[in-house]
């Protein structure tokens, strides 16, 4: 009987015991309670309409769940930004610039996003990770479609914090649905990560403060279109221009500022300038956009190559005669960091026809790179030290040069990598070509010493891009930029624009001045 009655006091006490627990969460569950719930979500491309390139869903890499904070440096476990909020990421996908997206790519990857949201809201706010220059097969302005089927499913009182490539498009819709808006500062995009971070921290503020979304969203569009390598912020005006943006953003009264330079090889309405200001002060919201706008417009002429340009003949012959190694000469044409196809042969042929590159002890030439499924094959198959004798190239981009049949030495050939799938170097006389299954950009020199290539110590090294990355740049002792054919033409004028908006700068240079005064964006809930 007294064993009956202790076994029952002990089971009260153990039901109060797990009752106030029940009743009395931790610090830690209350902290967790407390913090704003943010989702994450986006999709990233550039996409050229000149290139005749299709881009498929695996070409995203879309990560999920927890995956997504792998791009994300400042965002590891134990980081500050991790800890102040609770994080729901759904989807992100970012893609080597390429053709437009097929609609069924568009559609899979969305419907996956909003399935996530829709299961896991509600939310306090969303982080938006996009690159704004996405191209979809039946639509004009895909991140505008994006976010307004987000807010459909989130609704319209979570803030939304917007983060971009300033080579991207901002329309109406975008803006009006975004209520803090950020894009990088620099190009090259050195600031990618500080550009997210600070977007993220925009929204982390605001939600924490209590202050919610910014009171004013002023809205310029700037009718100019012009490419990247003639806008870098390496030199001016783009480095002077750009140097407004931050104090500008830093001024009381106001969240963000940015320009953006706008995406060129996409005919689509929305492909131009534009600048956005978000903030509490009006005036101070309306003049700092008024005066960026006008900045903007007040150097539309001393815009410039970021590196003297050449044809390719005038480049190789320049780069023949130089004692300067390496010398790099750029294939912007066909630049698939800015939306090329990747595998237009023009280059290739016409460097290959070169008497000076026949005998393999010419002058050493890298050339990065060509796809070539079928001399991958029979690479993998002959071994490195064999021979090949197989055709690269043309196979999505045909227009200017067809298959060049490659016949030399394998020296060498890696598989893994995530873009290019396998690599394999072929040596053609003097020549070093990186042939791959799929198309991939070289932008740093493990990218060549990994397949036993030195770039340093090669006379010519040929690379498919505009301006030269970082890595690139440094490594340099020489350059040209070759205006190539491709999808991604530096001359726009040589390209069939129908649908941009008109008149736009350059192309109808005597135009009047704009009307640069504010349009004012609606909040995302009114």
């Amino acid at each position: 009987m007294q064993k009956t009655l202790t076994l029952t006091k002990f089971f009260v006490l153990l039901f109060a015991v797990v009752g106030l627990i029940s009743c009395n969460p931790s610090a830690e569950q209350e902290e967790s309670s407390s913090l704003p719930r943010i989702a994450i979500a986006g999709l990233a491309i550039e996409s050229s309409t000149f290139s005749p390139a299709v881009t498929e869903e695996a070409a995203f890499h879309a990560k999920t769940g927890d995956d997504i904070f792998s791009y994300y440096p400042f965002m590891a476990p134990d980081s500050t930004n991790r800890k102040r909020a609770e994080w729901i990421p759904t989807v992100k996908g970012h893609a080597i610039p390429g053709g437009i997206v097929s609609k069924e790519a568009y559609e899979s990857l969305m419907g996956k996003t909003l399935t996530m949201l829709k299961e896991n809201g509600p939310y306090d706010g969303l982080f938006f990770d996009i690159h704004g220059a996405m191209s979809v097969q039946g639509l004009d302005d895909p991140e505008g479609d994006m976010i307004e089927r987000i807010r459909e499913v989130i609704g319209d009182e979570p803030i939304i914090s917007t983060s971009m490539d300033l080579h991207g498009n901002v329309s109406h819709k975008l803006a009006k649905h975004s209520d803090i808006i950020t894009c990088y500062r620099l190009a090259p995009h050195e600031d990618a990560m500080e550009s997210k971070k600070r977007a993220m921290g925009n929204l982390l503020e605001r939600l924490e403060s209590g202050e919610g979304k910014p009171a004013y969203k002023a809205y310029i569009p700037v009718p100019i279109l012009l490419p990247g390598e003639k806008t870098s912020t390496r030199i001016e005006p783009g480095k002077s221009l750009y140097a407004k943006v931050a104090p500008a953003a830093d001024q009381e009264g106001v969240v963000d500022a940015a320009i953006w330079i706008g995406y060129a090889w996409a005919d689509e309405p929305r492909n131009h300038g534009v600048v956005m200001v978000t903030g509490d002060d009006k005036e101070k919201v309306g003049q700092t956009a008024e005066d960026l706008a006008k900045s903007f417009w007040a150097v539309r002429d001393e815009f410039d190559f970021v590196a003297p340009t050449a044809t390719l003949e005038e480049a190789l012959d320049a780069a023949l005669k130089s004692d300067k190694v390496p010398f790099m000469i750029s294939d912007s044409g066909d630049n698939p960091t800015a939306g090329g196809a990747g595998d237009v042969t023009w280059t290739l042929r016409e460097i290959l026809a070169r008497p000076e590159f026949k005998s393999a002890d010419g002058p050493s030439l890298i050339y990065a790179s060509i796809p070539g499924p079928e001399l991958i094959k029979a690479a993998v198959e002959a071994g490195v030290g064999g021979e090949v004798d197989a055709p690269v190239g043309a196979a999505v981009d045909n227009r200017y040069a067809g298959p060049i049949n490659l016949k030399g030495t394998v020296e060498a050939i890696e598989h893994g990598d995530r873009d290019a799938e396998t690599e394999v170097v072929v040596k053609v006389g003097s020549v070093h070509v990186i042939v791959t299954n799929k198309r991939k950009p070289y932008h740093h020199e493990s990218d060549f010493t990994n397949l036993g290539l030195n770039p340093k110590e090669t006379d010519i090294v040929v690379v498919k891009i505009g301006y030269l990355v970082p890595e690139l740049y440094n490594m340099r002792a020489d350059w040209l930029l070759a205006l190539t054919p491709g999808g991604v033409d530096q001359d726009l004028m040589r390209l069939e624009y129908n649908r941009i908006k008109r008149p736009m700068f350059p192309f109808d240079a005597g135009m009047e001045d704009p009307d640069l005064s504010v349009q004012w964006i609606p909040l995302s809930h009114e």
